[in-house]
Parts: structure tokens; C-alpha cells; sequence
């Protein structure tokens, strides 16, 4: 009589072994799948799906005589479990609250962020098809798609967390997928400060700052925490203002009653109805807001943020990459240009002198820790140049013997907007009572 092919993934003797295990695992799924209502299932608690999976895995382990010890069988649920309610092999790793960032190199390779730290996991995909089905299954949840003809997206999971995939013809080793993870509870100013990510004065002067209505750019790399101190410095904005949001992948998690959240929309299959943040802009300026709030700047929709900011908007923030203050003004120059606006370098410097108030840099230091490095003032033009103050500064003084950055944040220039801040009562002047 013919071997079935479950029992050639016995391994012999002990049960299924590596990735015997995974085929059987595979082999289940389809069975269970065959056998399951998908629909009904949909409508059990996840407790529900796990008690309903063991019996019917139950049942089929005992009806092929597949020899599997109890740890095995309570593996098997769970993996089966994950696929159908969850997102396979990465449900593990999101239940770590300890890891920032997951980051998928084909279906054999994955690495976490810890501590601002990569390393890599012990978990796989079967194949590179069941990382795109993950993927699939990812970005239809937000109405995005990824296919051969679309084979870049971005999309969110259920909790806010941000996700980027591309698969193949464009990843040549396998469909890549990138998660930014952010907390189910969004960091406080003083949880920042408890971090060391910037001092008590200067979280101070930026609460002075957003409540006296300047107009705030955070800038930083990658992984910085620009989103993160966005969403911490519209903490300090007054509860009766109206704000608009307008973001890429909707990630800010704002605490104020009286919020609008936009979020732009690539193009559908025949490459049209695409929304971007520039139209979100236009649109927001017709919708009453109090102060405008950008995830990202990324292109000409500077132009529109900046006019904003200077027509009746104060108190605008958005975020954008670039190294330091000096380059994220003259990324903003350049974005401005993308408008299709030609404007010459003294006309691109007076629309930033005279709209943008404070740059935020934070950056993150090659021992992982994520600092606020700058907090600049921006006074206007001077010289056909925009006239820029630091205030306070991040000094690194060393190395310690785990190799971890030594420093401190210090006050370097006076701070030019204090009258600012006490006309407008976010500060006291000293001896006020």
C-alpha cells in the first residue's frame, strides 16, 4: 500500500520535525479550511475560533493517525489560528510590546527592532506566497491592493501601526514588508522626558510654543520619533480648537475632542482618483480649522502648508526628513519648487522666513537611543538668508562600556520668542503673579 503523504512527514519514529512541521501545518490548514465555514467563523470571538480549530484539528490528527505530542498539537492550533484571525508567523512578534519596528527580507528572514537595535527572529513564512497572501490580506483590510501592476504599498493594521510592501517583479528576493510599530498609548511629554529625549526647559519652551500658536516642523531620518513628538506636542493644544490631520497612513492618535482625520488615496487600478496630501491641504483650508497638523511633507503641498500657516492658520506642525535645521530648510526651498511655482532663492527664503516659527530635529544616535538634538528659532530674513537662533542643543560627551552615548541637552542662545509666549499667556513673565 502507497505511504500517505502524512506519513512521510512523520520524520519516523518522533513526530513531524522543522520544516516537516511547517508542510504539516500547511497540510492541516487546507484540511481545516476544506472543512470550516470561514463566514461563520468570522463571527466568533477569537476564543470561540480557538476552542471550535482544536476540536476539528483534534478529529483530523486522530483520523490520519498523525503522531503529534501535545505541544506540537496546541502549535499547530495556534499557527492555523494566526493564519485565519491573524497574520501568520508575525502575530507572535506583534504581541511583544517590546518591539518597534518588523522587518521582512523574504519569507526565511526577519528582523525586529528592539531598544533601537535589529535583530533577527526565529520565524519564517512557508514561501514567498504565503508572504504575499500576508501582505494581501494587510492591505485589503484599508482598501489598498498589491499586485504585479501595483507592486508598491502602504497601508496600516488594525492598531495604527504602519506597513510598507513590495513584491516582486520590483524585490528580486522575495516580497519585502516593513511594520512601524507605534504604542497602544501614545507617549506623554513626560515620558519623553523620562526617556532622556529632551530635557524638562526645552519640553517647556515647546509647550510655550504650540499654545502661543508658532508654527512648528519637526525634522529627522527615519525612525527618528517624528511622528511620536507630533503626536505629543498636539497634546498641548488648547481642547476648543478645530484640527484638521492630513496624512499619508493615518498615525497620529490626537486627544482633543474636536478632530478631523484625513487621509490621502493612491491611484485605483487604471491609475486615477488619486488623492494626495496637496489636495487634502486645499480641501482642509475650506473646513473652518483652527490649526492644520501635516504626518509628513513630502513634496510641492509645502507651498500650500506654509501659505497656510501664514493666512489665518497659526499653530500649524508637520513633520519631514532631513538631517538638521539648516537642511530641512533648504529641503522645504526645494519641496516648494515641486509646486511647480518658480520662485527665486530670496522669494523661497521670505516664504519660510515669514511663515515657520520653530525646527524640531530629533534624530536617532548610532547606539539606538532617539534624541531631540535642536530646537531652532526661525526670526525671518536677513541678507536674502533666513535668519535662524538655537536655543538648546544635544552635546554627546562620550561613550560609556556598553557603548551607549553619553551626553546632555544644554541651553546654547537665549530664547527670541519670550515676548511671544507671554503675550499670548503661555508663559509668565517673571514676578507676574
Amino acid at each position: 500500500m502507497a505511504m500517505r503523504i502524512i506519513d512521510r512527514l512523520q520524520g519516523g519514529e518522533g513526530g513531524p520535525k522543522g520544516r516537516d512541521l511547517d508542510e504539516l501545518k500547511r497540510k492541516l490548514h487546507q484540511m481545516v479550511l476544506d472543512r470550516i465555514d470561514v463566514g461563520a467563523v468570522a463571527a466568533l470571538t477569537r476564543d470561540q475560533v480557538r476552542t471550535r480549530l482544536r476540536d476539528l484539528v483534534e478529529s483530523l490528527v486522530q483520523k490520519e493517525g498523525i503522531n503529534l505530542a501535545p505541544t506540537e498539537r496546541d502549535l499547530v492550533v495556534t499557527s492555523i489560528l494566526d493564519e485565519i484571525t491573524g497574520l501568520g508567523p508575525l502575530e507572535a512578534i506583534l504581541a511583544d510590546p517590546t518591539i518597534s519596528d518588523i522587518l521582512v527580507n523574504g519569507p526565511d528572514v526577519i528582523y525586529v527592532e528592539r531598544s533601537g537595535r535589529l535583530e533577527r527572529v526565529d520565524a519564517h513564512f512557508r514561501d514567498d506566497a504565503h508572504l504575499v497572501n500576508t501582505i494581501t490580506r494587510i492591505v485589503g483590510r484599508v482598501g489598498r491592493r498589491v499586485d504585479e501592476s501595483s507592486p508598491m504599498v502602504d497601508a496600516r493594521l488594525a492598531d495604527g501601526s504602519r506597513v510598507n510592501a513590495i513584491i516582486a517583479p520590483l524585490a528580486l528576493d522575495g516580497a519585502a514588508l516593513s511594520i512601524r510599530r507605534f504604542g497602544a498609548t501614545p507617549l506623554s511629554a513626560k515620558d519623553l522626558v523620562a526617556r532622556g529625549a529632551l530635557s524638562v526647559d526645552m519640553m517647556n519652551y515647546l509647550k510655550a510654543a504650540v499654545r502661543s500658536k508658532c508654527n512648528i516642523v519637526i525634522s529627522g531620518g527615519t525612525g527618528a520619533g517624528k511622528t511620536t513628538l507630533l503626536n505629543c506636542l498636539s497634546n498641548f493644544i488648547p481642547s476648543g480648537e478645530r484640527i484638521i490631520t492630513l496624512e499619508d497612513s493615518a498615525e497620529l492618535k490626537l486627544q482633543q475632542p474636536h478632530v478631523v482625520r484625513l487621509e490621502s488615496r493612491p491611484p485605483n487600478i487604471e491609475g486615477r482618483g488619486a488623492i494626495h496630501i496637496g489636495d487634502l491641504m486645499r480641501n482642509a483650508l475650506r473646513m473652518r480649522p483652527d490649526r492644520i497638523v501635516v504626518g509628513e511633507v513630502r513634496g510641492g503641498e509645502a507651498l500650500d502648508m506654509l501659505q497656510a500657516m501664514n493666512t489665518g492658520h497659526e499653530g500649524s506642525m508637520g513633520t519631514l526628513h532631513a538631517n538638521s535645521p539648516d537642511d530641512a530648510l533648504q529641503r522645504l526651498m526645494t519641496m516648494i519648487t515641486m509646486s511647480g511655482v518658480k520662485l527665486g532663492p530670496e522669494a523661497l527664503a521670505q516664504i519660510i522666513g515669514r511663515s515657520l516659527h520653530v525646527i524640531v530635529q530629533a534624530n536617532r544616535l548610532p547606539d539606538g537611543q532617539r534624541k531631540i538634538t535642536s530646537i531652532t528659532e526661525v526670526l525671518g530674513l536677513e541678507a536674502d538668508r533666513v535668519s535662524i537662533n538655537e536655543v538648546f542643543a544635544y552635546r554627546q560627551e562620550g561613550v560609556d562600556d556598553e557603548g551607549r552615548i553619553i551626553g546632555e541637552h544644554a541651553y546654547v542662545n537665549e530664547a527670541q520668542y519670550l515676548e511671544r509666549f507671554y503675550r499670548s499667556g503661555a508663559l509668565k513673565r517673571p514676578g507676574a503673579r
